[in-house]
């Protein structure tokens, strides 16, 4: 019986270490040849004919040390694969029509980290390459904190492939009645990667950044959740719905889903890696009647002018700007095993009398993936006197949870006229 069937994902080893049972439906990308997601899906590998195609799979070792592998594969007919970790290569050979456990080989580590363990196709008599569920990792290198997506609980297959996503906090003054908030983006060059979102101004209510939606669509992406708590925004009622009250030219507005629900507006615009973009949002409560509005701006340095976003009216809700951080995110699955970072420079707040302050800490943080060390590849710091996030790719460094960062301040509130904004 499969550990992963029987929820079992390791067990003791007789050589030393423990046997672990790594599914590679969620530890697995597509990483030459065909790039259809049907070759990999919750079972595993499959469908898989192209002969260009590889697949590599991760795994997080905490000891060097030495480890077997085996294949959990069927095929019809015989298929041959190949192994590979490490830069050592190992034949494997499946011709069980049922899957079965076929053995791999045995490799040496010294160093610990992530390993990729690569499997290609060398020749077939079927139509098809072999079906692989999983991959059965036993040695003195393997031990209860290796580190990969166990099961599929929680839709993890889903999320681990997306990656941890990781945040930075800002703390204020709780006497502050914080109606803007300023910060600063930089993509650094080459970083920009397909699925990513870049998200400067988070606040209690939605948050506010750039994506990269596809090799040839760019957003500028400005959100606000619906004080009613659900994934569908058909179900919201109407006297807690969003309002729009106003938006910037070429700019779409409506309602999103999946995560929570609200309004949601968006301008295409291909920003570049490299350039620093500047955001400023302006929450601000109504008069007595139970409402917030939040106003978003963006300005990028090859307008040279702020544009107006969107306006979204928030009911049941009446509160100045509060819990403001930035995160980075990875929403495309396929694009998981990427690294991607973000540069984040001169945070400041301005109250309800336009006095500023600036935000120079920052308190790290990430998502569930890389609580429950699905994931490690996750980090977050000070580099050139800016805050970063970083993540995905397999990288080996990770920053602790709720580690607190401090960059020096720079004096240099925004050169923004707060009564001039379209």
């Amino acid at each position: 019986m499969s550990g992963i069937i029987a929820g079992i994902y390791s067990v003791k080893s007789p050589e030393g270490g423990i046997t672990i049972h790594l599914p590679l439906a969620g530890n697995t990308w597509v990483s030459q040849g065909s790039s259809k997601q049907s070759m990999i899906t919750d079972a595993g590998i499959g469908n898989w004919s192209d002969a260009n195609a590889q697949f590599d799979t991760y795994l997080r070792i905490t000891q060097p040390g030495s480890f077997k592998v085996s294949l959990k594969a069927k095929a019809s007919g015989e298929s041959r694969l190949q192994v590979t970790i490490d830069g050592i290569s190992k034949t494997v050979t499946v011709r069980s029509s049922d899957y079965d456990m076929v053995d791999a080989g045995r490799w040496t580590v010294k160093d610990t980290g992530y390993l990729r363990i690569r499997l290609s196709g060398l020749s077939r008599t079927g139509a098809r390459f072999a079906d692989v569920s999983e991959y059965a990792i036993s040695g003195s290198a393997i031990d209860e904190k290796t580190a990969f997506v166990k099961n599929n609980e929680g839709n993890f297959f889903y999320w681990g492939r997306r990656g941890p996503s990781v945040h930075l906090n800002f703390p204020f003054a709780d006497s502050i009645k914080a109606q803007w908030f300023y910060n600063e983006i930089t993509v650094p060059a080459g970083q920009d990667i397909i699925g990513s979102y870049f998200m400067a101004n988070g606040f209690g209510e939605g948050y506010f950044g750039i994506q990269v939606n596809s090799p040839a669509e760019r957003r500028i992406l400005f959100s606000v959740w619906s004080p009613f708590h659900t994934d569908n925004p058909a179900s919201i009622p109407s006297d807690q719905r969003i309002t729009l009250l106003k938006k910037g030219e070429g700019v779409y507005a409506g309602e999103f889903g999946n995560e929570g629900s609200g309004g949601q507006s968006y301008l295409r615009y291909y920003w570049k890696a490299g350039n620093t973009y500047k955001f400023l949002l302006k929450g601000e409560p109504g008069n007595n009647d139970n409402t917030t509005t939040y106003t978003a701006y963006f300005f990028a340095p090859e307008k040279n002018t702020w544009m107006l976003i969107a306006s979204f009216k928030r009911p049941r809700t009446n509160t100045w700007l509060k819990r403001f951080h930035s995160f980075l995110e990875n929403f495309d699955p396929e694009q998981g095993d990427k690294t991607r970072k973000v540069l984040f420079s001169n945070q400041w707040i301005a109250d309800e009398k336009g006095k500023w302050t600036e935000l120079n800490k920052a308190v790290f943080t990430y998502d569930n993936t890389a609580a429950k060390s699905y994931r490690m590849d996750y980090a977050g710091g000070i580099e050139q006197n800016e805050f970063f996030l970083k993540n995905c790719g397999f990288f080996n460094q990770y920053t602790l949870y709720r580690t607190v960062f401090e960059r020096p301040a720079t004096g240099m509130k925004p050169s923004v006229d707060l009564n001039q904004l379209p």
